[in-house]
């Protein structure tokens, strides 16, 4: 996860507690050593994930950061 920067979009493949994989775009907000915490526009809220659930995880190319 070197590549990411405070607020980067991000495309994300995630495995849910049942086993469940979902692909969203997530806005990163703070990563910490066993989660990631992000704004997740497919459920359009604030959302905390678990790394060892996260199974890619890719910048969106020239949208590194919000404004202000």
């Amino acid at each position: 996860m070197k590549c990411m920067k405070r607020h980067q979009l991000a495309d994300m493949i995630y495995m849910d507690s049942d086993g469940s994989i979902t692909k969203r775009r997530v806005r990163l907000l703070k990563i910490r050593q066993d989660s990631v915490t992000a704004y997740c526009f497919m459920r359009q809220k604030r959302r905390t994930f678990r790394i060892d659930r996260i199974l890619s995880i890719l910048p969106v190319a020239g949208q590194d950061r919000l404004p202000g």
